[in-house]
């Protein structure tokens, strides 16, 4: 079943021509292959982009792997594996100008660490934490510093879901319990296996060259230039947003979670994992209703959907259908630089759009990518009825 005539074309490079981006891609695929792959602007079947937090599904099934193997206990508390974890303290708050720190009520755990319940935050979403790396110099984990990792604990373990370097932190974890680093781990048993050619966290000069630039949203609603972007030898293979892809590489990834974990005969994860990924792991744990953010230059406000959700390891999920869209159950995320992804395992379908933009969840933005996947299940119910 391939998409013919969809509009989709014309949505994509509608957009281009309103300036809503300069370029982008792509993808929906099904079990059985693409379904359409397009581009439009700036962007070429061979763009390469900062996938940023889509990073985070990836480093998770390398974790879920180790699960597998009997190398990984969910329930085991992350010191137990990384003792420096162990020394991170709660931010409670200031006085004055000093920060007020203690130690958690209760310790983290890998599966925490999958769900972002750890109690880890983002500083450009978390005002106290934004303030303490004002007042400390901690660096952001955009700096590609190691250091940035040891910012406190926005929350107590297990008490509420903050996004954060949860997935930085299980990265980690699969570095120890692997004996690899992280890039060389995925390269081997996630991005190989599945022919995912050109996603990496070390770009080459090469694929430099088709790296897409990364435009900033002025107030006027225009586009210019940005000089900021990711540093090109961090200290490490950061798990939670250091990965670089083409879209037809995500595309891969998507179908082989569609099988259950298998890509054409090639096996990355076992049914019965996917299933478990996909299951709500945080039921009676609060999310919040609006992820306020701390440095507009990075984030606009996400506010939450107003449907029953949840989060799996390492996907959040939609608990409900969503008319004319996705279907209860399905697994999403995005990364920074407004590029997103899902995965209907109900439906059978799952597709990616990828820019490269700030600040994350663009108006003007979010609006294709809503439109881009009300056309998507058009065309499938479409098919579905001929």
């Amino acid at each position: 079943m391939g998409f013919e005539g969809t509009g989709i074309d014309g949505l994509l490079s509608g957009a281009v021509d309103a300036g809503t981006f300069s370029g982008v891609a792509a993808i929906v695929v099904d079990r059985d292959g693409v379904l359409y792959d397009g581009t439009a602007g700036d962007a070429a079947p061979n763009t390469m982009f900062r996938i940023a937090s889509m990073t985070k599904a990836l480093a998770t099934t390398g974790a879920l792997q180790l699960v597998e193997q009997g190398r990984l206990d969910l329930d085991a508390t992350v010191e137990s594996i990384l003792p420096q974890f162990g020394e991170l303290q709660v931010l409670d708050g200031f006085d004055g100008d000093v920060p007020r720190l203690r130690a958690p009520e209760t310790k983290a755990t890998i599966r925490q660490l999958a769900t972002h319940t750890a109690g880890c935050g983002y500083f450009f979403v978390n005002a106290n934490l934004f303030r303490y790396a004002e007042l400390t110099g901690l660096p952001s984990p955009m700096t590609g510093l190691k250091a940035s990792l040891m910012g406190p604990l926005a929350r107590d373990p297990g008490t509420m879901w903050e996004y954060g370097v949860n997935t930085d932190w299980l990265g980690l974890v699969v570095e120890a319990v692997s004996g690899q680093t992280l890039d060389a781990y995925l390269a081997e048993h996630v991005f190989e296996p599945l022919g995912m050619t050109d996603t990496t966290f070390s770009p080459t000069d090469e694929q430099r060259a088709r790296l897409m630039p990364i435009k900033a949203r002025t107030p006027d609603g225009a586009l210019a230039e940005l000089e900021l972007d990711l540093p090109p030898n961090p200290e490490w293979a950061s798990s939670g947003h250091g990965g670089y892809g083409t879209i037809a590489d995500y595309g891969r990834f998507i179908r082989a979670i569609l099988n259950d974990g298998d890509y054409d005969g090639t096996r990355i994860l076992g049914a019965d994992t996917v299933e478990l990924a996909f299951s709500d792991q945080i039921e009676g744990i609060p999310m919040p209703e609006l992820m306020e953010s701390a440095d507009h230059t990075l984030s606009n406000d996400v506010p939450a959907l107003g449907v029953p959700q949840g989060w799996g390891l390492g996907f959040h999920l939609v608990n409900v259908d969503l008319p004319g869209m996705r279907s209860a159950g399905t697994g999403d995320w995005a990364g920074i630089f407004n590029t997103y992804y899902w995965i209907d395992r109900a439906s059978g379908v799952g597709a990616a759009l990828m820019t490269q933009v700030l600040p994350f969840f663009d108006e003007a933005i979010v609006q294709v990518l809503l439109e881009f996947e009300q056309a998507v299940y058009a065309q499938v119910r479409s098919a579905a009825a001929a």
